[in-house]
């Protein structure tokens, strides 16, 4: 792809299922970001509407609900090829991807009526009125279907229906697309995708050009991101231009009180209303034209309690009044976006958090409180009052200029998250299992296991932190030394000792270990070292009881 050429050709010829495939085609072979910002302007200029809109709902996290399980997908691609089950998952091992493997197993000789043309939105608003329909009337469209598209057709398909969709596309890349193509500022594009609208029933234009007669009252805003800092902190220059405040590991949200109604939205953009009772209150205190940017996080006596408390409560369709009194939530306020139903993005920092902190004030509730700001005189002291975090629940600092303005997205220059580094403890590989996509044929996705006297204990899995070539030859390692085989799971000797880091630690009775790790991954390969030198599950134990509050 050139210039964008390979794209606008074929695009141009093609439509609907093939249209979008072809447009996924493309991003996943794109390296660069200008081939796959040239991509997305080529769909969506030639793109039928309705299914511009599904692409938007899609690619900004709108994916449909699971429609069949991967078990029922087996097996009537089994059936249908006439392959035993066994041969059918052996293939799966070996491929590594369900949707890639039956795209793959359908022979293009079965697609009687390859020309239908169908185009996205059918296939999509087919899973949803599917959903709850009979297994019979499900197998009848999916074979009917796998029988009319492509092979890339087919794989793009059988992602949308197993619900796991993934593009290597950010919702940023995809508002610039957008901006490009209806000519639209992408400040104002990134707001108007975001909040509660269906994808059935709203139109391209209705959604990107309407001038807004129908009011979204519980749209968010696009939440600004900040960088990690990658120099010294002391290059950001004089002390007292800068503002900062803990970085709370909880679920960054906006609370909104409009038109009488309070809403809750997470930064992955989900409602979360429903899921924090404790909410409620804020209908009747909350004055009305106000958005609160803010974390989300279990606080107890004016504390924040760990993580692993709150998610205790997070996914469960209902929230129990045991669930409220043992993981209570509360808000830590960070930003003001809106006030008096007026936008105030546009004023310094320093600025809305003077208007922040006489709201929150006006209030008076224990669970809604100031996300309070680090006083520091210089960059050094900083440096020593970051030490604390951990002792905290946090996970380091945020360093906010203090004339900056509330921002779409990640932004590099006035907001920068300064982490602390992670907690880490050397382990042995002890079973391997082949990834997905590009990974799909090597071997990345490691257990991994601490010494408990002669006994090795598994505590955490980790699929990341290691080079391509590294990833390579630890392939070649565990195809040599496979001791056995579980599915796609192999027991290997356990000689590769790897250095594993992670954010966090808490107590567990689902995992044998007794722990559970937050964010586990590589840190680094310690060819340096034996697999009688790694440390041992009183290591872990210890850590809990210091890091696990």
């Amino acid at each position: 792809m050139k210039n964008g050429q390979h794209d606008t050709i074929s695009l141009a010829g093609t439509g609907g299922m093939q249209q979008f495939a072809q447009l996924v085609q493309d991003l996943g072979m794109s390296t660069k970001t200008n081939d796959k910002l040239n991509a997305l302007v080529q769909y969506f200029t030639h793109a039928d509407a309705r299914d511009k809109v599904w692409v938007i709902a899609l690619f900004s996290g709108r994916r449909p609900h699971r429609t069949v399980n991967s078990t029922q997908l087996q097996s009537w691609c089994a059936e249908l090829v006439q392959l035993p089950l066994w041969l059918l998952e052996e293939c799966y091992h070996t491929v590594g991807d369900l949707s890639e493997t039956i795209a793959l197993l359908i022979p293009e000789q079965l697609a009687a009526d390859r020309t239908t043309g169908k185009p996205l939105h059918y296939y999509v608003e087919q899973f949803l009125q599917l959903e709850k329909a009979e297994e019979a009337l499900k197998k009848e469209f999916i074979l009917q279907s796998w029988q009319e598209l492509s092979s890339k057709e087919r794989f793009v398909f059988n992602k949308l229906l197993s619900s796991t969709f993934r593009v290597g596309v950010s919702q940023n890349m995809m508002v610039n697309a957008l901006a490009k193509t209806v000519q639209i500022e992408p400040s104002v594009i990134a707001h108007r995708i975001s909040g509660n609208w269906d994808p059935v029933t709203t139109g391209f234009d209705d959604l990107l050009l309407a001038a807004g007669d129908t009011i979204d009252h519980s749209k968010p805003y696009p939440f600004y991101l900040a960088y990690a800092i990658e120099e010294e902190v002391a290059n950001l220059g004089a002390p007292a231009e800068w503002q900062a405040e803990w970085k709370w590991d909880g679920i960054r949200g906006q609370i909104i009180k409009r038109n009488g109604q309070v809403f809750v939205w997470s930064r992955g953009e989900d409602l979360i209303t429903d899921k924090f009772p404790e909410f409620a209150v804020l209908a009747s205190r909350l004055p009305d034209g106000v958005v609160i940017d803010g974390e989300v996080l279990p606080i107890k006596d004016g504390q924040v309690l760990n993580f692993n408390v709150l998610q205790t409560r997070i996914g469960r369709k209902n929230v129990t009044k045991k669930h409220l009194q043992e993981a209570p939530a509360g808000l830590f306020a960070y930003d003001l976006l809106e006030l008096d139903g007026q936008d105030i993005r546009h004023l310094s920092l320093t600025e809305r958090r003077a208007a922040l902190e006489q709201l929150i004030g006006s209030l008076q509730l224990p669970f809604i409180q100031l996300s309070p700001i680090v006083a520091f005189n210089d960059w050094k002291q900083l440096t020593e009052i970051r030490e604390q975090s951990r002792s905290l629940n946090s996970e380091g600092l945020m360093l906010k200029r203090k004339s900056s303005a509330y921002l779409v997205g990640r932004k590099r220059g006035d907001w920068w998250k300064w982490k602390i580094d992670p907690l880490t403890i050397d382990a042995v590989m002890i079973y391997a299992q082949k990834g997905t996509g590009r990974r799909s044929n090597l071997y990345t996705d490691y257990t991994f296991a601490v010494k408990d006297g002669d006994q090795l204990v598994s505590f955490a899995k980790a699929y990341s932190g290691l080079t391509d070539k590294e990833f390579a030859l630890v392939d070649a390692f565990v195809k040599k030394n496979s001791i056995e085989k579980f599915g796609p799971v192999r027991t290997v000797k356990p000689e590769l000792v790897f250095e594993i880091a992670f954010e966090g630690i808490a107590a567990s009775n689902r995992h044998k270990s007794g722990v559970a790790l937050r964010f586990p991954r590589i840190s680094r390969w310690r060819t340096d070292k034996k697999a009688d030198e790694i440390n041992t599950l009183e290591d872990l134990k210890k850590m809990l009881e210091r890091y696990g509050k």
